[in-house]
Order: structure tokens, then C-alpha cells, then sequence
């Protein structure tokens, strides 16, 4: 048995939950002590386990002596600009990134609308989020604020330090609850959100769609250079492309008359081919069996040729689909 690990951080929070059944269908059983545990055991003895929040992983995946892969949203590895190799998108854990302002404001559609409102009527727009630099590239790429301040960036607040010339626009550094923030301590915010329910709840609409996220498996870019360790992550990403892959397709078996043979096998999308084999006892020769993967969204579909032609139809849901060829 090999003495190395491979040092991964996994996040603490709401996507823990998803990442912990993702692993499991990859076979990988990850074990809390309690709810506080923070380093879960897991039946891979060359993987170390450790979480963490998902805005502070990108920057724990810079240099010798820090962790080797990690899992975060993609939203922060762009807000913190982290130098680390996207390995893999996990397809989970999706959000958009959205601004906000409350839903009594008929006049606000946009983010030009808000600029030019509070502009025109010499108020200072406030916005929260903790998305300090996705907001700030945000706001000074629009056309409206371009038009109104030219390249004079927002007035950053945060509990350390303040930057920015335009103090017409103030960004506040958020730590949670943002969209509590509103109307009285800000006028907006800039947050993530999967279905929109919290912001209702709070009283806020989305104005504008800024970008989407979900999570992605990530690389320190050092470890990438160990050839121990990339090899691993190499065999960790079959695991987890598995699960991806079978997440979006069925395993499906019947049984066809030798005269719908053809019929069925013209209108089957299979992944590759179809296995087709002679039933077992079939003295006669009029019967064969199909074993074959397809897409899912292909499946309804295929029902009316399947009720008129098939038997016997057994639908599987995989666990996983080991593309290994693909991986490289």
C-alpha cells in the first residue's frame, strides 16, 4: 500500500451535502464523526480529506505545501482569481449570480436603471455582496456607469480596508444574510441564488442574470507536476466523470421478436452499439435479447416502438459510466 496522500478539500456549507452523495455514487463513502467534523474518513487510504469554506479553496491550492485538489463553486475561483487547473465540472450545485433590488421598485429593471435613478437624483447607490471583485468588474463594464463616472471605480467598504474614487457608488463587503441587507442598510445586492425563493421571501427581484456556477473539481497547479499525484487525480476524475455520465443516461433490456429486430435496432440511439444475443432455450431461433445504454432524454421517445415491438423492458438507472478512454 502507497504511503502518500493526495491532500483534498472538500466544502463545508450547502453544497456539502451534494459533494458527500456525489462521492458516495463514485464509490467514495466519506464518514463524519459529527456534524462538526471538519476531517472525515473516507475508504480511499491515499486520499486526505479536509473541509473548508468554498470562497477560501481556490486560494488553498496555491503552492508546495497546501492541499492538492479541492471542490468549490467556479463563482469563487473567478472571484478569487486563483491560479489552479479546473479539472472537472461536477455539474452540481448550480446557481446564478444575480442583482438585486426590492420589488417595489417598478422604475428598476436594470442595472442602467438604478445608476441613472440614483445618479439623477444625487443618492449614493449602496450594494452588498460578497462578491468584491466580480462586482466591482461588474459594474465598471456597464455602458450606464461608463456614461455617468468613466473609469473611476466604486468606493469598496470593507471592515480592513476602503479603495475606489467614485463614492457614488459604494460596494460593502457582505458575511452573509445579503439579502436581509436591503432597504435599510444598502439599496441592492449582488448574490447567488439557485431558485430565487430567499430574495422573494426578502422582498427583492432579480434584475439581472450576471453569471452562472456550479462546482468544479480543482488543482493545485504544483501537484499537477508530481507524477504520483496526478496520476491519482487522474483516477479520482474516472470516478467522478462516472457519475456525471451515468446521471444522464439508462441502461435499458428487452426482449424483441426476430421480426422487429430491425424495427427496434433503426430507432435505437445507442451509446455505441446494442449488444444483441439469442435467448437461452429458444430451440425456435425467434428470440433475441438487447442490452444497451441511451440518453435519457431520448427514452420517451422511444416508448411507442417500444410497446409495439418489445418485451420484457427492464429500465436501469446506472451508477456509473466509466468513459476511461477519455481520460487521458
Amino acid at each position: 500500500m502507497s504511503s502518500k496522500q493526495l491532500k483534498l478539500t472538500i466544502p463545508k456549507g450547502s453544497l456539502q451535502e451534494a459533494v458527500t452523495s456525489f462521492f458516495e455514487r463514485a464509490g467514495l463513502k466519506l464518514t463524519f464523526a459529527s456534524s462538526r467534523d471538519y476531517r472525515p474518513s473516507i475508504n480511499d487510504p491515499e486520499i486526505y480529506v479536509k473541509l473548508l469554506r468554498p470562497q477560501e479553496i481556490p486560494n488553498y491550492l496555491i503552492g508546495e505545501q497546501e492541499f492538492d485538489l479541492g471542490i468549490s463553486g467556479m463563482d469563487w475561483v473567478k472571484e478569487t482569481s486563483a491560479d489552479v487547473e479546473v479539472i472537472l465540472d461536477l455539474e452540481i450545485g448550480g446557481v446564478k449570480i444575480v442583482f438585486c433590488v426590492p420589488n417595489t421598485w417598478d422604475h428598476v429593471n436594470s442595472l442602467a436603471d438604478a445608476l441613472r435613478y440614483f445618479h439623477e437624483n444625487n443618492k449614493i447607490l449602496r450594494i452588498s455582496t460578497e462578491y468584491l471583485t466580480l462586482s466591482l468588474n461588474y459594474l465598471m463594464e456597464n455602458d450606464m456607469y461608463k456614461e455617468l463616472y468613466g473609469n473611476k471605480a466604486p468606493l469598496v467598504i470593507t471592515p480592513w480596508k476602503k479603495w475606489g474614487e467614485n463614492d457614488k457608488v459604494k460596494i460593502f463587503l457582505s458575511f452573509g444574510a445579503t439579502e436581509a441587507k436591503p432597504p435599510e442598510e444598502v439599496d441592492a445586492i449582488i448574490d447567488n441564488t439557485e431558485t430565487g425563493s430567499t430574495l422573494r421571501a426578502n422582498n427583492l427581484k432579480i434584475v439581472e442574470i450576471i453569471d452562472h456556477s456550479t462546482a468544479v473539481l480543482i488543482a493545485n497547479k504544483n501537484a499537477l507536476q508530481d507524477d504520483w499525484k496526478r496520476e491519482k487525480i487522474k483516477d479520482l476524475k474516472v470516478l467522478l466523470v462516472g457519475v456525471i455520465e451515468a446521471s444522464k443516461k439508462l441502461h435499458i433490456f428487452m426482449n424483441v421478436k426476430k421480426d422487429n429486430l430491425s424495427k427496434i435496432i433503426s430507432k435505437l440511439p445507442a451509446l455505441k452499439k446494442p449488444t444483441i444475443s439469442r435467448l437461452a432455450g429458444d430451440d425456435s431461433n425467434d428470440w433475441f435479447a438487447i442490452n444497451t445504454i441511451i440518453k435519457k432524454d431520448e427514452f420517451l421517445s422511444l416508448i411507442p416502438y417500444l410497446r409495439k415491438y418489445a418485451q420484457g423492458l427492464v429500465v436501469h438507472e446506472p451508477r456509473q459510466i466509466l468513459p476511461l478512454e477519455k481520460i487521458q
